[in-house]
């Protein structure tokens, strides 16, 4: 049995990376504090994609896809919490909004359309379920339509926000939205979510129990560090995007965009595998959980959070939106796709960054 070394830098890593949190949390680092925290987030980010593989591996798939998902919307919840908290009310309304959407569009658009670009290019035609991949998108699609298209045009509250009542039914209908899924996935219809001939690499080194638990461990430890050291280089990246003269929106893109990377990397590996459905669970999955687990957190959170809490899209990101949804469903239903489906995909990628930056 291969056993995982006991300083190897994947566990090495992220325990550094977590003293680093401790020891700037709270301050202004200088420069050059800034830089060596940017590699310690870098290194987290990577450790935190080998110890899912480990998980992932021993509990089987669509089991493995789902611990990343939670895990990093866990800790998006806390950041979202923690910068409405520490910032200007008015200025933070729209910052759940934000990171839900700039999280789906990176993972229906940048993860998604990536995965499908490298395994068409593998294989020619990229192959996957389809029952599997249109009942996650569906699901997408009805929980972005219920939580982030909804407050647009309700007229209860004045602006794009719902009501008490509306943000109540909102919460619990998502969270039960995702917790039905999870059940579909992973007890029902386990066999839609599974790459073609089993889930079981031949390859992969086998782990001890004792492993598994450890890379369980420092798997939350480095997500925690990832997004805490993502919060102590936020004012780099304001200063950064006032530089080029974007509106603070896009410092919850950034943002999302290093929570997300653990995901991203992982998908890119199962797709070089030619487990293509894998990387379609991780996509979908991240955005389900990211809607379904973000909005009942946050209309908990509204109880005691000051300030309005601005959920509505707006009319550019409305159009992203549905067409992200209507390509998604056209390249999803006949289960197999060419690298024409991944660059359109990565077309509306770009797109939404563009747009991010000069809306």
């Amino acid at each position: 049995m291969v056993r995982v070394r006991i300083f190897h830098w994947t566990r090495v890593i992220p325990l550094l990376a977590l003293v680093a949190l401790v020891a700037t949390w709270g301050s202004k680092p200088p420069t050059a504090i800034l830089v060596i925290v940017g590699v310690l987030l870098a290194g987290a980010v990577l450790a935190a994609v080998e110890h899912a593989e480990v998980v992932a591996h021993r509990v089987g798939e669509p089991f493995g896809a789902l611990i990343l998902a939670i895990a990093v919307t866990v800790i998006e919840v806390g950041l979202i919490v923690t910068l409405m908290v520490g910032g200007d009310a008015q200025e933070t309304a729209t910052l759940a909004r934000d990171t839900v959407f700039a999280a789906a569009m990176i993972t229906c658009n940048g993860i998604f359309g990536l995965s499908l670009m490298i395994g068409a290019l593998r294989r020619g035609v990229a192959s996957f379920n389809a029952e599997g991949t249109a009942t996650a998108l569906a699901t997408v699609a009805t929980l972005a339509t219920l939580t982030l298209v909804l407050p647009t045009f309700t007229t209860s509250r004045p602006g794009r926000e719902f009501s008490s009542e509306q943000l109540a039914f909102a919460g619990v209908a998502s969270l039960a939205l995702y917790v039905l899924f999870v059940i579909v996935q992973t007890v029902r219809h386990r066999d839609y979510f599974v790459p073609e001939g089993g889930t079981v690499d031949e390859h992969a080194a086998p782990q001890s129990s004792r492993d598994v638990f450890i890379s369980l461990g420092l798997l939350v430890v480095a997500l925690v560090a990832v997004v805490g050291l993502a919060k102590i280089e936020s004012p780099a990246i304001e200063d950064a995007v006032d530089a080029i003269d974007a509106p603070q929106s896009a410092v919850g893109v950034i943002i999302a965009l290093l929570v997300l990377l653990p995901e991203a990397l992982a998908a890119v590996r199962h797709a070089r595998r030619d487990r293509v459905q894998i990387s379609f669970n991780l996509a979908l999955g991240s955005a389900m959980a990211s809607i379904g687990l973000t909005i009942p957190a946050m209309a908990v959170a509204s109880i005691w959070l000051e300030g309005p809490l601005v959920l509505g899209l707006g009319s550019t990101q409305l159009v992203l939106l549905a067409i992200t949804v209507v390509v998604g469903a056209l390249t999803v239903l006949p289960g197999r796709a060419t690298i024409q489906e991944g660059g359109v995909h990565l077309v509306l990628f770009a797109a939404f960054l563009f747009l991010a930056v000069r809306p």
